[in-house]
């Protein structure tokens, strides 16, 4: 049976048709631009259309499809909410999308499609391919993180299972879009950590070039912007593996390019551990940026 699926970003669109679930193998790959300054309309346009491409190219049509997205749908009021695309928010998309499309729809958060497809075809398969329990992490624009159990997405009561970027860090983090003060997002995301960059160094700076600056010595803003980064995120990461203890966590986003997180990261954690050693296994992503429309497909 084919897979489709669409991953719904915040610049861009995407959708794939893959052959089946066992094999994988991409028949046909669309994009276009998500365009969200013009509304919840033509963003369900948009999706639409990467349909039509990809119906046309091929010549199938879906009998479903998965979506992902940014926020969750919530289960009790049956709209979008949380999501940084505010045009979602409050707006029933599933069954909007699903009447457009003339199809079933289904839908999860983007980092739960994300974790979907890294612990069903990415990188866990390959190092734990008998892991019970995966966390996959976003760490990039924004903090994010899904959880799957025994190979099924897990959602919770309220649809928030995994958001750990909104759990309270520190306050030095600041005010966060969701309202909040110190949650993970505003401590250690990309634009956190080149905010704090900024602040110490009085010179704005993307993130890549921090990391490199830091691993050269020669910039002693950037190694304390790192040196930062790793000591909360020990502490952050801590309380997941404290409460869950999955097999493996997977680091997706910008953020989860920085080695130092897989070696001192990872030391950093086990100070905070309810436990003498720490077992969990932290891997890089496997499928890179389509690990999100393939967990789409998964759906």
């Amino acid at each position: 049976m084919h897979l489709w699926g669409i991953d719904l970003g915040g610049t861009k669109i995407e959708g794939v048709i893959l052959e089946s679930h066992k094999n994988p193998r991409v028949l046909a790959r669309h994009r276009v631009p998500t365009e969200a300054d013009q509304g919840y309309e033509h963003i369900i346009s948009q999706v639409a259309k990467v349909v039509g491409l990809l119906s046309d190219e091929t010549g199938l049509r879906p009998g479903h499809i998965g979506i992902g997205h940014p926020g969750t749908l919530d289960p009790n009021t049956q709209a979008i909410k949380n999501a940084n695309t505010t045009a979602l928010n409050g707006k029933p998309f599933d069954k909007d999308l699903s009447h457009r499309l003339g199809i079933p729809v289904r839908l999860a958060n983007d980092a739960n499609c994300f974790a979907v497809a890294e612990a069903l075809l990415g990188a866990v398969p390959e190092v734990l391919p008998a892991a019970e329990v995966v966390f996959g992490v976003i760490l990039g624009t924004g903090v994010g993180g899904g959880w799957v159990v025994h190979q099924k997405v897990l959602n919770g009561r309220q649809g928030i299972a995994g958001e750990w970027g909104h759990n309270y860090l520190d306050e030095s983090g600041g005010r966060c879009y969701c309202g909040k003060i110190g949650c993970v997002e505003t401590v250690f995301s990309g634009p956190a950590l080149e905010k704090f960059y900024a602040q110490l160094s009085g010179e704005a700076r993307r993130l890549p070039d921090i990391v490199a600056r830091a691993e050269a010595g020669t910039d002693p803003a950037a190694a304390q912007t790192m040196d930062r980064l790793i000591h909360y995120f020990g502490k952050a990461i801590a309380v997941v593996i404290n409460i869950m203890d999955p097999d493996a966590i997977v680091l997706g986003g910008g953020v989860g390019n920085i080695d130092r997180l897989y070696t001192d990261g990872k030391a950093e954690a086990q100070k905070h551990l309810f436990n003498t050693r720490i077992d969990t296994v932290f891997l890089k992503p496997k499928l890179g940026d389509s690990a999100g429309v393939y967990g789409a497909a998964l759906l």
